[in-house]
């Protein structure tokens, strides 16, 4: 258990020291028009957003280890908590100002996984049916749809529906990766879950880029975090059966929602690039 939470974690620390690297990428590659799926390949032309890749696939691997036995409502608010690494390393990489509202968000974050850590029961990866997979299959394409379809949107209705469908192909992934039962090459190419967590990947990374590009940072982010932490968690406990230890809920309860809402405050740093108060100023006076 203490080791599955930790794995959690070291995600969220994967994740959001990639985000620091691939916001540099994103904000300095050229902007297209609509959704488009060359902007994956431009960026990974890019040596930071590939460092931040790398990274991703490491907090991955931690969030597949933490899914075999915690709760997904556990994972999904400590991998959306990266936003605090997010802001603490933006405030060494790229002289990023926290206000002490912000810095209570982060302090407020790291309690709500705490009370999270207390309340997680001990899961198993959940076994469901083949045609359970092959509906979450066919709702990641439809997020697919729908998220280039958002792209055709303009000012703040894009910003939103773009995070939601980024935040919603995440979800996905938390999902997929909680119903494969076995890692065996073969049995990994015929599971339909593996490529729920693929598609669901490669959508989400390219929502999220496009929506950074040229929507508001802290809409996108707070769209994405609402999207990725409240599905799959409704999803693990009505359809996989996930729970808390015994007369734990109310901590559970309160733990999530404490590291949601102090990862909504910080939901300007999903984007860091964007130069905090004074770098600009600074730089035009150069």
């Amino acid at each position: 258990m203490l080791l599955s939470l930790l794995g959690a974690i070291a995600a969220a620390v994967c994740f959001g020291v990639a985000s620091v690297l691939q916001a540099v990428a994103a904000r300095a590659t050229a902007v297209g028009e609509g959704v488009d799926p060359r902007l994956l390949v431009r960026l990974l032309g890019r040596l930071p957003f590939l460092l931040g890749t790398c990274l991703d696939l490491l907090g991955f691997a931690a969030e597949l280890a933490a899914l075999r036995s915690l709760p997904l409502f556990v994972v999904q608010a400590a991998i959306a908590a990266n936003l605090a690494v997010t802001a603490v390393v933006a405030v060494r990489v790229l002289h990023a100002r926290l206000s002490a509202a912000e810095w209570t968000a982060v302090a407020l974050v790291c309690a709500g996984l705490a009370l999270l850590g207390l309340s997680a029961g001990h899961e198993s990866p959940a076994d469901v049916s083949l045609r359970f997979k092959l509906v979450l299959l066919a709702c990641t394409a439809v997020v697919a749809a729908g998220g280039v379809l958002a792209g055709r949107l303009r000012g703040q209705a894009r910003s939103v529906a773009l995070g939601l469908a980024a935040g919603l192909g995440f979800g996905f992934v938390a999902v997929g990766s909680r119903v494969l039962k076995s890692f065996a090459p073969l049995d990994v190419l015929r599971d339909p879950a593996t490529y729920v967590v693929a598609g669901g990947g490669v959508v989400a990374l390219l929502f999220f880029a496009t929506a950074l590009q040229r929507g508001s940072v802290t809409t996108t982010t707070a769209a994405v975090v609402v999207a990725e932490t409240l599905m799959p968690a409704l999803i693990g406990i009505f359809l996989l059966g996930d729970g808390t230890r015994h007369g734990y809920t109310w901590v559970a309860v309160a733990g999530f929602v404490t590291a949601v809402a102090g990862t909504l405050a910080l939901a300007r740093f999903g984007e860091p690039s964007a130069e905090p108060e004074g770098t600009a100023a600074e730089s035009a006076t150069e």
